[in-house]
């Protein structure tokens, strides 16, 4: 099977995420659990049931983030050396040919992608339809809006 890509600054950003959840969330929700349990019943405890499903939502998001972390195949974009060609960790700028409005993208691994950010997904149909393509180069994207014409304008290798 092949290792899901992430670039080092993803990867450092969920690790971050990790250690939070870890020293701060985790002990905080244990311990909202103990005060709950001290209340009494716990099946009318509103408080008790509130806090064991945080306790399961963070666990499961240790968990995730665990195991992305353990498989990515970990890249440090700046020592791509791909030219002018997009690839994965790309930073592309891109002039809507119909607006003029320009944009900027990183083509990013999957858990990492944050569209707020300008992080996109390197399996989303946007970053598929980039991959391989030139600085220079025009393309007709099809969007859930209609039909969509960029020209890549530049594309960068940075952290």
């Amino acid at each position: 099977m092949k290792r899901p890509p992430m670039t080092k600054k993803g990867a450092d950003r969920l690790r971050t995420e990790l250690d939070r959840l870890k020293s701060e969330e985790r002990p905080r929700i244990i311990a909202a659990i103990a005060e709950a349990r001290a209340h009494g019943d716990l099946k009318e405890n509103a408080e008790y049931h509130a806090a064991r499903e945080m306790q399961g939502f963070i666990e499961g998001r240790i968990q995730e983030l665990e195991g992305a972390l353990s498989h990515a195949e970990v890249i440090d974009v700046t020592r791509l050396n791909a030219g002018t060609r997009i690839v994965f960790g790309a930073t592309v700028d891109l002039a809507d040919e119909d607006s003029g409005e320009e944009i900027s993208y990183q083509i990013v691994g999957d858990l990492e992608a944050d569209i707020k950010q300008r992080l996109i997904s390197v399996s989303s149909p946007f970053a598929r339809a980039l991959i391989g393509k030139s600085a220079g180069e025009s393309f007709e994207f099809q969007a859930p809006n209609g039909t969509r014409n960029y020209e890549i304008t530049g594309v960068r290798y940075e952290d």
